[in-house]
């Protein structure tokens, strides 16, 4: 065999094996991220005791044939948890605590107009009280109906499954997905797309959750950003409610963070945000999968962060306690009511 020849088939031997690896490495990356997501099956636990589905608008693409599977467009409700997970080491230097339990400090119904090109978020105050329902329990049995208790005991009660069952009691609508992303996860995704800006409009204080910024325009890291989210006692009165409004300009700083951050042309950037992403996340059995997620993904890319609404449920102080809220009716069930 001549040289040449001999260096010819060392050169396809070598690309052959970066072939190989190459694929091998996407097929472990696949698996990895799709394995990264924790479930619950919600629909099976809560069965047919819940608000009727949305009834959904045929979209032009229905023509379309079955093979060229176009993406969904009907209106969604997803309910999203923030969980303020208080056990790992990630999560205790992150200012966790010590106890091993987890709360629900942030709520929000997302609701996707059909088309996907418009949303609705809004926020349910974790001071709430409401009158938590009954609700099954993984290990056999059920709670028991709690009146005026605080919204987000649901999820301290009884998990994910609660959490739905209860908001879909107060508000009447149909929770099409549950996403709950952790404490940890939350910082590390912020991280992995290389931070957030968000202006604030006032000086922030707060010991409690060591975040201490000038009223202005921050690029925040994700222990920041977290900070951000979870401060309540360096901004107005000290409530739940001046926190939502934090979260609110995080969310929207968030969706504009992911438009202007091209992953598609950073593989290293894109796999770091997707580990963080499904790493942190526990979904519906809906959405448990690589394929679920990434479909949900593709079906709102139109959607900007300028056409996405943030309100806050109507509340007014609690006749029973001052520092609690209830719904202000009947401005509340109209809300509900639009999103169904």
């Amino acid at each position: 065999m001549g040289r040449r020849s001999r260096v010819l088939k060392a050169a396809g031997l070598t690309l052959a094996g970066a072939l190989v690896l190459a694929v091998a490495a996407a097929g472990w990356a696949y698996w990895h991220l799709d394995n990264n997501i924790k479930s619950v099956d919600i629909d099976n636990a809560l069965g047919d005791d819940r608000p009727a589905k949305a009834v959904a608008t045929p979209s032009a693409s229905a023509s379309v044939s079955a093979s060229a599977s176009p993406l969904p467009t009907e209106a969604l409700n997803i309910l999203v948890l923030g969980s303020d997970s208080r056990s790992g080491k990630a999560n205790k230097q992150l200012g966790g605590g010590n106890s091993s339990g987890a709360r629900s400090d942030t709520a929000m119904v997302v609701h996707i107009d059909a088309g996907r090109t418009k949303a609705t978020v809004v926020s349910i105050p974790r001071d709430t009280l409401v009158t938590r329902p009954s609700c099954p329990l993984s290990s056999g049995g059920s709670t028991a109906v709690a009146y005026g208790a605080m919204f987000n005991s649901a999820y301290s009660v009884g998990g994910p499954v609660c959490a739905v069952k209860t908001v879909e009691s107060i508000t009447n609508v149909r929770m099409d997905h549950y996403i709950e992303i952790d404490f940890a996860g939350f910082a590390k995704l912020v991280n992995a797309l290389g931070g957030v800006t968000v202006t604030t409009e006032q000086d922030i204080d707060d010991d409690k959750s060591h975040l201490h910024l000038k009223a202005g325009t921050h690029h925040l890291d994700g222990k920041q950003a977290l900070a951000l989210a979870r401060t309540r006692h360096g901004i107005g009165d000290g409530s739940d409610l001046g926190r939502i409004g934090l979260q609110q300009k995080l969310v929207k700083a968030l969706l504009e963070q992911m438009a202007s951050t091209d992953l598609l042309t950073d593989p290293t950037r894109l796999y770091s945000v997707a580990d963080a992403v499904t790493g942190s996340l526990t979904t519906d059995t809906g959405l448990d999968s690589l394929t679920g997620l990434m479909r949900l993904g593709q079906s709102l890319k139109s959607l900007s962060s300028d056409h996405v609404k943030t309100v806050m449920m109507p509340v007014v102080t609690a006749p029973s306690d001052p520092n609690r809220v209830v719904a202000k009716e009947p401005a509340a069930s109209r809300l509900w009511e639009s999103l169904r």
